[in-house]
Formats: structure tokens, C-alpha cells, sequence
């Protein structure tokens, strides 16, 4: 089987962008019978952004929530909180002194910051050396990416490639597999979908709240009775990402023929993610509820990369003299 391996960023309850982009993908290919995937939630990562301990904590849990309510299968995968694995912090040191300074400086983790250093801390700077723990740690032969995380991968691969070079055969090099098909999920604003810009659609939310957010989708001026054009409004285009086609369709003869408003669209939207995401919805709240089960379902996972991660750890030690 190959090891595929995902790390996910415990920022906050996922939304509309996070489901569509990366996990209901992430999960189709953990399905495969072929694949042994290895899905963790990076709270080590966090802090780096976030010094609130209680909104790490619920971080995580929403994060983990929403990944089980979308079918992540964690009897045939490995599903686990980064820091229930503290052996990777100890394999980021090992791999930080075969980190050429240049190569941190050159990561697009610290250049997007390098202008506000004051706001740059140690964990952000040696960000790579961490994302490579994770990887190297857990012997993956494969790591799904968006071209954000390219480099970083690439990072990855030179770095096991040093340490191979002086101690043969002691890391499995991944191979990076970046999907250029992803799916860009347009936000209220009709900008890519995103927390930092505020314009999400937050499929766990109330329905009060998520219709709020649906009904505020910014739209062009034109009235009931004229005809729009689809494929430049935002709410058409996140509604077709989410309806089958001959509703879609439907929609877009809507907007052509006139005597069809902004409004009717929005409220066809949201009905839309009301019905699809029902099951989700639902099992997402179940699990908020009770957190004591999310934090066994996550332990038996943190047992099962622990047993890899001790191998790789041992192998690590015995190449380098401890």
C-alpha cells in the first residue's frame, strides 16, 4: 500500500473552501483501497499564530469534528493530533542541522513576513523543519499539496536527501503530488474563500447564521425583471459547484430569461447546503457535543502513528550516533 500523508491546519471550524478544496478530496483518496493515509491535525503548527490556549483546544476539535463528519475512515487510516506524537518535535532538531540557514530564509513561510520581523517568531522561521517531521516521521511515500506548499515539500525532499547522502537509506524520500485541478471555492466577496478575508460560508454554523451569511453574498445592482449573466455572479458560481447539473442548469436559464432575483438565487443556495450537508451538519454537532469521544478517536490514532513513529525515530537515532 502507499502511505499518502495530509497535515491540516488547525485554524478553525472548517468551511464551504475547506470542504470542497481539501477534505472531501483528501477523503475520496483515503478510500482507496490502495492507500494507507495518515490525516493529522498540525496544533504544533498553531502556535506559531495563535497563543490562546482554550481556542487551540476547540481549534483542533472543530477541525476534528468536521473531518469525521465528512466519512474519514480512521479504522483503515491513521487519524491523530500532532502533539499526541511529540516524537516529531524531537526529529525536527535532528533535521534542523542539516537545514542550510539560506533554505529557511528563502521559505515562503518567513519571506511573506521578512518585511515585519518583529512579528516573525523561532517556530515560524523553522516552520519547515517541523512540516518535514511530520512527513519524514510517518515514512510517507506521498504527500498531496496545493502550489502554496510546494516548496515546502520540495524543502522536505532535500532535506531527507542530506541526510541520505551521509547515512544511506535511514528516510524514505515522499514524492509531492500537487493537484493542479483543485477547487477554488469563491467567498461572499467573490475573492477565493478564506478566514483571513472574512467571506466564508460556514456549512456548520445554525441555519440562521449561515443563512445570514448566504443572503449578504455581495451581488451586482441589477434588478428583478433583467437578465444577468451567470458566470460572472458569485452566488451562481459557488451554487454550481455544490448542485447537480440540471440544477444548475435550471438556474442559469433563470438568470438569462430575467424575472429572477439575486434573492431567489441566495435562497436556492442556501437550501441547497442546508439538504446536501445535512448528514454532516448533524454528526459535526453530535461530536461538539461530546468531546470526550473525539478525544479517544483521536488517542487511538496517536497510538498507531506512534508505533511508526518510533521506528523512524529509531532508525534516525542509530544513523546519526544516539
Amino acid at each position: 500500500m502507499a502511505r499518502i500523508l495530509t497535515g491540516v491546519q488547525s485554524t478553525g471550524v472548517p468551511h464551504l473552501g475547506n470542504v470542497l478544496g481539501a477534505i472531501a478530496p483528501a477523503v475520496k483518496l483515503s478510500s482507496d483501497p490502495a492507500n494507507d493515509a495518515f490525516l493529522f491535525i498540525a496544533d504544533l503548527h498553531a502556535l506559531t499564530s495563535v497563543k490562546d490556549a482554550a481556542l487551540i483546544r476547540e481549534n483542533t476539535y472543530s477541525v476534528a469534528a468536521a473531518w469525521l463528519a465528512f466519512g474519514f475512515d480512521i479504522e483503515k487510516n491513521t487519524f491523530y493530533r500532532q502533539s499526541d506524537v511529540p516524537e516529531v518535535t524531537e526529529l525536527a532538531w535532528y533535521l534542523s542541522c542539516f537545514t542550510p540557514y539560506p533554505m529557511l530564509a528563502n521559505a515562503h513561510s518567513f519571506k511573506d513576513k521578512s518585511d515585519r520581523l518583529s512579528d516573525v517568531n523561532a517556530g515560524l522561521f523553522f516552520y519547515p523543519d517541523l512540516m518535514a517531521a511530520d512527513i519524514l516521521l510517518y515514512d510517507a511515500n506521498f504527500v498531496p499539496v496545493g502550489k502554496d506548499q510546494q516548496q515546502h515539500l520540495e524543502m522536505t525532499r532535500d532535506i531527507a536527501g542530506s541526510i541520505n547522502h551521509q547515512h544511506p537509506e535511514t528516510l524514505v524520500v515522499p514524492e509531492v503530488l500537487v493537484d493542479k485541478n483543485v477547487m477554488t471555492v469563491p467567498g461572499t466577496d467573490g475573492e477565493k474563500m478564506s478566514k483571513s478575508y472574512g467571506n466564508v460560508l460556514g456549512i456548520f454554523l445554525p441555519e440562521k447564521q449561515l443563512r445570514k451569511q448566504v443572503m449578504g453574498i455581495i451581488t451586482d445592482s441589477k434588478g428583478l425583471a433583467e437578465s444577468k449573466a451567470p458566470e460572472k455572479d458569485t452566488v451562481f458560481n459557488i451554487y454550481r459547484l455544490v448542485a447537480s447539473e440540471e440544477k444548475t442548469e435550471e438556474m442559469r436559464q433563470n438568470y438569462l430569461n430575467g424575472g429572477y432575483g439575486y434573492g431567489h438565487a441566495k435562497v436556492e443556495l442556501f437550501e441547497t447546503l442546508l439538504n446536501m450537508y445535512e448528514e454532516p451538519r448533524k454528526v459535526y454537532a453530535e461530536l461538539m457535543e461530546n468531546k470526550n469521544l473525539l478525544d479517544e478517536k483521536l488517542g487511538v490514532g496517536a497510538d498507531k502513528a506512534r508505533k511508526v513513529a518510533s521506528g523512524t525515530l529509531k532508525r534516525v537515532r542509530a544513523a546519526l550516533g544516539y
